[in-house]
């Protein structure tokens, strides 16, 4: 049988998802808890790999096994086995042509910022941070330019090994909750390092370095060179994973206890 599980991990102590051959990775410490509970050598596809340091609070797996167990047990038996930063939320019984990346619609993406004088003591890896002044509203003005069908070369890895650039941006919105500036991407998928180059441009335009319209005019010159440098890792995470209704999978739950709230 095919099983869907959604996972969420703290990245800052991994080396990535994506297995590797000295270890350390979320992916790692996944198959390993799931060898152990169900005493043979599981191998799980992901709905989208992470970097180092880059959390989720709803990465989707899938893997195939010849154990019919309740699902209940999957989750309990899973996490008794898994090291304290990474939690499985959820198993669900799938179809055999779903499939955690090919299947998925859309992918959400927040990035969480801090924007103060003096850099976090309580949430150091959870967090980005810029301690200049930040214009919100130019910020916003220049998001909305991304929305739509776009070509994103501009905010392309050069090591991105996506066929395309060309990517369907459905929400691109920033919020301020007190010290926060929270930054929420949604796409039909994105590419290496899209979202942090993003956050990068944007803060140059907070920071009045540019106006809104140079997000446009990075779209349309398709230069990586041109944009802002990559900006940390520390502050992003993978919210949610879309997929369409037939394959029944609980309802992305996107909610996040954030780290510093109004009036802190």
């Amino acid at each position: 049988m095919r099983i869907a599980l959604a996972v969420e991990y703290d990245g800052s102590g991994f080396r990535g998802w994506q297995k590797q051959p000295a270890g350390g990775t979320v992916q790692d410490a996944l198959q390993e808890a799931l060898q152990q509970f169900a005493g043979m050598a599981v191998r799980v596809i992901c709905a989208g790999r992470t970097d180092a340091g880059v959390h989720a609070l709803g990465q989707v797996v899938h893997f195939d096994t010849p154990l019919d167990r309740p699902m209940h047990s999957w989750v309990r038996g899973i996490n008794t086995f898994l090291p304290s930063a990474v939690a499985v939320r959820w198993a669900q019984p799938v179809a055999d042509d779903f499939h955690a990346r090919a299947s998925a619609y859309g992918r959400h993406y927040r990035y969480l910022l801090l924007n103060r004088a003096h850099r976090t003591g309580l949430w150091p890896g959870r967090v980005g941070w810029c301690h200049y002044p930040l214009d919100l509203t130019a910020m916003q003005a220049g998001a909305q330019l991304l929305l739509g069908e776009r070509d994103f070369s501009a905010f392309r890895a050069a090591e991105c090994q996506a066929n395309s650039p060309i990517k369907l941006m459905r929400q691109a919105n920033i919020t301020r909750l007190g010290e926060l500036l929270v930054f929420d991407f949604e796409a039909s998928a994105f590419l290496h390092h899209m979202v942090r180059n993003l956050v990068g441009s944007l803060i140059y335009v907070g920071q009045g370095k540019h106006p809104p319209a140079w997000i446009g005019e990075l779209l349309t010159a398709g230069d990586r060179r041109l944009a802002a440098p990559t900006f940390a890792a520390a502050g992003l995470y993978l919210a949610a994973i879309r997929y369409p209704s037939q394959f029944g999978l609980p309802l992305a739950e996107e909610s996040l206890l954030l780290p510093v709230g109004p009036g802190s």
